[in-house]
């Protein structure tokens, strides 16, 4: 698990990232908030472990920006402030998860693993392609974090593109998924269907694109849409 470590006292930053590391971790550490903002942009991290008392930035008001720029990167705190109303504090400023000091490694690691198996599971759940957003649970489609209004059919296309951002789906199979509820329907239809979706995501940095012979894909345009 990629990992980066935010904490101020360099004995204890040295002695856990080298903890972490031996039980197969990468871990990146920084001793501020400033360079911890900077660094959570990297959407290659999997969990962040931040301490609160921080310089700079202190830990509470970095978790708070990280939220406000819409960054979901899983954060657990780790600190001496141990009391309920700072495990609230926390908690509700969008900490995954709070562990006071002094705490047993393998409780550490052990909450680490959760939140990753439970971030894992909202990937699963939600499928991605540029500024699109597809929420596979409730059925609904987003372009920058805004509804994304499609008729049945185009949301049931969007919905197996998706899936697989940059690979063709055959139009035959595509037909099949877009029509299931309608075994007379013909290519054409889903051609129409087709054009649709893409006259919808005319301001989307995401196009579908056709690929004679083969099917349809949907993938990042090389160059923004215009508007976007």
């Amino acid at each position: 698990m990629r990992l980066l470590l935010v904490e101020d006292d360099p004995d204890m930053s040295r002695a856990l990232s080298r903890a972490l590391e031996k039980r197969g971790h990468q871990v990146t550490v920084c001793f501020d908030g400033a360079e911890a903002l900077r660094l959570m942009k990297d959407d290659r991290l999997e969990v962040a472990i931040l301490d609160l008392s921080i310089p700079v930035v202190d830990g509470l008001h970095v978790l708070q920006r990280l939220r406000a720029q819409g960054n979901a990167l899983p954060v657990l705190i780790l600190t001496a402030r141990g009391s309920v109303g700072d495990r609230v504090a926390g908690l509700n400023a969008g900490a995954d998860d709070y562990l006071p000091k002094p705490f047993d490694l393998d409780e550490l690691v052990a909450r680490l693993q959760a939140i990753g198996r439970r971030r894992q599971a909202d990937q699963d759940r939600v499928l991605r392609c540029a500024d699109l957003r597809y929420d596979t649970a409730a059925g609904a489609p987003y372009l920058d974090d805004e509804p994304l209004e499609l008729t049945p059919r185009e949301n049931a296309l969007l919905r197996a593109l998706i899936r697989r951002p940059g690979h063709a789906v055959p139009r035959q199979r595509l037909l099949r998924m877009v029509f299931s509820d309608d075994e007379s329907a013909q290519i054409d239809a889903l051609d129409v269907v087709v054009h649709r979706l893409r006259k919808k995501l005319g301001v989307s940095n995401a196009e579908v694109m056709t690929l004679r012979g083969v099917g349809y894909l949907l993938r990042e345009r090389s160059s923004p849409a215009a508007g976007a």
